[in-house]
């Protein structure tokens, strides 16, 4: 099994991931006080990926930037909230971030290298457009953002959101990789695909 930690940031108890590649390490989101928490471990950051662009998963993206000075990856459609200084306030949240133009932009793929590790990208909206899942096959492992939690779904009824979508891409996305698959959410303690797919109360 390949090793990661984890840090929950900020109000809203925001998990993120920094895993060991065989080139470095890989930060997957970064809710408040996760760069804080990476120089207190001594982590030298290479790369920091980005499961979607909601509020409470990318406040510490500039700061990571200016500390590390690593490249940021995210999708095209979750861009512009990372981008944008004044996203959340056009619609209507009182939140306003340091704008960071992304360094990469990820489309749902097969297989893609990070710092020397392959991963699946998995485009699964419907809590937030442009939502990605990284499933390292090898590892049976998913990073799965707010797509599916322990006993719960990512909220679909904010900007953007769609039920349905969402259900149907756990459905046919994730249900599909493997009941061992540990799948490590935005919130909340790991579960696995199999116990999610058996007793899900919002997906079966």
């Amino acid at each position: 099994m390949i090793e990661y930690q984890t840090f929950t940031g900020g109000i809203f108890e925001t998990n993120c991931y920094v895993l060991a590649a065989p080139e470095g390490w890989i930060l997957f989101d970064a809710p408040d006080g996760a760069c804080a928490w990476l120089v207190r471990q001594k982590i030298e950051l290479r790369l920091l990926l980005l499961t979607h662009g909601h509020i409470d998963h990318i406040q510490d993206v500039a700061k990571i930037k200016r500390r590390f000075g690593c490249p940021i990856g995210i999708h095209a459609e979750s861009a512009p909230m990372i981008s944008e200084r004044d996203f959340f306030r056009d619609y209507g949240f009182q939140f306003e971030i340091e704008p960071v133009a992304p360094d990469l932009l990820i489309t749902e793929t097969p297989a893609r290298k990070f710092l020397g590790m392959s991963f699946e990208v998995l485009e699964v909206p419907g809590h937030c457009p442009g939502s990605l899942c990284f499933f390292s096959r090898e590892n049976k492992l998913l990073i799965g953002g707010d797509v599916l939690f322990a006993g719960g779904v990512g909220r679909f009824d904010l900007p953007g959101g769609d039920g349905e979508l969402l259900f149907a891409g756990i459905r046919e996305k994730l249900y599909s990789l493997g009941d061992s698959v540990t799948v490590l959410p935005g919130h909340g303690p790991p579960t696995t695909v199999g116990a999610e797919r058996r007793g899900n109360p919002f997906v079966r």
